[in-house]
């Protein structure tokens, strides 16, 4: 957006004298990794999880740790929350005897989810739970919390997911309009047929038929593609086309700069399985330095939808190559309802895939 002053007015939005953001036109973002941290807080801090059954006690103690970045950003009434936060919490556990009488064992332990994210809201997140005490008794009590505290642990987290896609603290401040598009009335509607049908018999009078069968395939091909984008990227990398092409076909590799697990064939018609099973595909075309296709699906996105993604490599000179990137038909919304998507993939592929791979070999420029 042009400051004001310079450029083309046409483009420019001048603040109010009040300060009102009318329609939340201008990009508002809301910080919200300490509204997160006690909102978490609340939901987990001092929980019971086991009160005496099999003589075991459970209690969430308190939200130890959370870290990261939360944000939610608001244009024009529509909701994109950012968030990437590793939480770690600490837990009471306490056996006692037959009789519930005398404690047996008395001892702490703590959970951790290392990466709760806005791209991945549609799935529980990894979840690592340790105990102080490694005897018999302990490795009960860290069961139990397994079968008991970890599905209500990952179920605030989930609550916390769905009141982020809500807006979560600026949702009372946001000026939400979902404005419909006016149906025509029975009267304009007629008339639109009626133009229509004369304008087609007079296409067909002075033999624009093709034309019209043309226009009308657009249409049809626009509105196909209506909810769905495309997103292209450029990047340059200082190594070999080839170095960079085997580093995005190795599984290990993936796994390496990834930190999460992959299986990837490197035969045209193979599967391949990344981020721990959250993006799965197979192999439509490969051309060892040149040239990558695939179709890619991400879990959370609706049923059947399937986007494709094409890397090309090029090396203008030696030692130095240029990835051309176009990933089409990214729907602009998950099952959930959540409209980040298409940013969410964007940023997926420029902090997550191309920068890690800068960081962990070295191919910057």
């Amino acid at each position: 957006m042009a400051r004001i002053g310079d450029g083309d007015k046409r483009w420019i939005v001048e603040d109010r004298p009040d300060g009102t953001n009318v329609h939340n036109w201008h990009w508002a973002e809301t910080d919200c990794l300490d509204w997160s941290r006690n909102y978490l807080s609340n939901l987990l801090s001092g929980k019971p999880i086991l009160s005496g059954d099999g003589n075991l006690y459970l209690r969430i103690k308190t939200l130890q740790k959370l870290d990261g970045e939360a944000y939610v950003n608001v244009r024009k009434g529509k909701i994109i929350p950012g968030y990437e936060l590793n939480l770690i919490l600490t837990y009471e556990a306490e056996a006692r005897d037959s009789d519930g009488t005398s404690v047996i064992l008395s001892t702490e332990g703590s959970v951790e989810i290392p990466y709760i994210s806005d791209e991945n809201a549609g799935e529980d997140p990894e979840i690592k739970i340790t105990i102080k005490d490694d005897g018999p008794i302990g490795r009960r009590l860290k069961d139990a919390f397994v079968a008991k505290g970890k599905p209500f642990v990952l179920e605030k987290v989930r609550e916390y997911v769905d009141v982020m896609a809500k807006g979560g603290p600026a949702k009372d401040e946001l000026e939400v309009k979902k404005v419909g598009a006016k149906k025509p009335s029975s009267a304009a509607a007629a008339t639109a047929t009626a133009t229509a049908t004369a304008s087609n018999v007079m296409d067909d009078n002075t033999g624009n038929n093709k034309d019209v069968s043309v226009k009308e395939s657009k249409k049809k091909e626009e509105k196909r593609k209506e909810g769905f984008k495309t997103i292209k990227m450029s990047e340059k990398f200082s190594c070999r086309a080839r170095d960079l092409y085997e580093i995005l076909m190795d599984e290990n590799r993936w796994k390496g700069f990834t930190q999460s697990n992959a299986q990837i064939s490197k035969e045209v018609g193979g599967e391949f399985s990344i981020f721990d099973g959250s993006v799965t595909g197979t192999n439509v075309e490969l051309q060892e330095g040149e040239l990558i296709v695939q179709n890619w699906r991400f879990g959370s996105w609706p049923d059947g939808i399937v986007s494709k993604v094409r890397l090309t490599f090029e090396e203008p000179e030696s030692g130095v190559t240029t990835v051309k990137l176009i990933h089409t038909d990214v729907p602009e919304e998950d099952r959930y309802g959540n409209s980040t998507v298409v940013e969410n993939t964007e940023r997926g592929w420029r902090d997550l895939i191309f920068h890690r791979i800068r960081a962990m070999f070295g191919f910057g420029i």
